[in-house]
C-alpha cells in the first residue's frame, strides 16, 4: 500500500517554489514563513516515500518530519539500523538538486548511519526545469 499523502502535491510544489525563489534571490529564507518551509520539507519527504517505498531507511528532518523509505529489511521496534538526519535547508537543497548527496555528506550537513543510508541514487526528488514540476 502506498503511503498516504498529507500534503496536496500542488500545495507542496508551491511551497517548494517559494523556498527556491528565496534561494535564487538572496540565498536566505529570513522572510519566508516557517510553515512554508515545513510544507516544502514534508512534501519532499512524502515524495521520497512514494518514489522509493520501503522501511529500511528512516530519513529525519527535524522539526518538520520523518519518513521511512527504501526497500530492504524491515525493522519493527526502536531506532532503525539505517538513519539519515539533516536540517530543513540541506534537505530541500538535496531534494531539488541544488546540493549533491556527496557534497552534503563531505560538508557534514548530513548524518547517515547504516549500510543503506545513501540517498545518492534517489536524489534529486523534484527537478527544476524553470518552475517546479514532477
Amino acid at each position: 500500500m502506498p503511503p498516504r499523502r498529507r500534503i496536496d502535491p500542488s500545495d507542496g510544489l508551491a511551497a517548494l517554489g517559494r523556498w527556491a525563489a528565496g534561494r535564487e534571490d538572496d540565498g536566505a529564507d529570513g522572510d519566508l514563513p516557517a510553515a512554508v518551509v515545513r510544507t516544502a520539507v514534508r512534501f519532499t519527504l512524502e515524495e521520497l516515500a512514494v518514489s522509493s517505498p520501503g522501511n529500511s531507511v528512516e530519513v529525519r528532518v527535524p522539526p518538520a518530519g520523518a519518513v521511512q523509505a527504501i526497500a530492504g529489511p524491515r525493522h519493527t521496534r526502536g531506532t532503525p539500523p539505517n538513519v539519515i538526519e539533516t536540517d530543513q535547508e540541506t534537505w530541500l537543497a538535496l531534494a531539488t538538486g541544488m546540493l549533491s548527496w556527496e557534497d552534503a555528506v563531505m560538508a557534514g550537513r548530513v548524518h547517515a548511519s547504516g549500510i543503506r543510508a545513501d540517498l545518492s541514487s534517489v536524489l534529486p526528488l523534484v527537478r527544476r526545469p524553470g518552475r517546479f514540476a514532477r
